[in-house]
């Protein structure tokens, strides 16, 4: 079985602001210190934020599920200002998915006037085990998502 969520933020930011955070390692830096109940802390395996770059993350304590993933960089287009995360190890792969992808793009506004921050998560899952697909959510990435809208609306603000 293969399903897919997707859910969209708007920012009051140009697309090009946001991509300077969802194109770079940054995003990580930013999930656990922004959203703590998602991320607790990360590691880069490998990489400078590329394709390629694999980061492990872990969850808070007590969380549901596993305490980590391992997750690859495979797409990171600064044109189109789309990125393709793969989790590669633990996480939702030890609940018996196949497959668990996040796409992450930043679409300017007509105009110019604003952004917009599209979450996806695609997923493959044993009909089997299909009952797991409950378990997926595009919530953390929401929560990511505003919170780093707010981050550099409130940095924008300062500067």
């Amino acid at each position: 079985m293969k399903g897919a969520q997707s859910h969209d933020v708007d920012v009051a930011l140009p697309a090009s602001e946001v991509w300077e955070v969802y194109g770079t390692i940054r995003l990580a830096e930013l999930a656990a210190e922004l959203v703590p109940q998602s991320v607790a802390k990360f590691e880069i395996i490998q990489g400078d934020g590329g394709v390629g770059t694999i980061l492990k993350v872990f969850f808070p304590p007590g969380s549901p599920g596993p305490a980590f993933h391992m997750e690859k960089f495979v797409l990171v287009d600064d044109k189109k200002r789309v990125k393709d995360v793969d989790v590669i190890e633990g996480g939702y792969l030890e609940l018996g998915f196949s497959a668990y992808k996040v796409r992450f793009e930043i679409l300017e506004k007509e105009g110019g006037v604003g952004s917009v921050i599209r979450n996806v998560v695609e997923y493959e899952i044993s009909d089997e085990l299909a009952a797991n697909a409950s378990y997926i959510t595009v919530a953390p990435f929401v929560a990511l998502a505003e919170a780093v809208a707010k981050y550099l609306a409130e940095k924008k603000a300062t500067a």
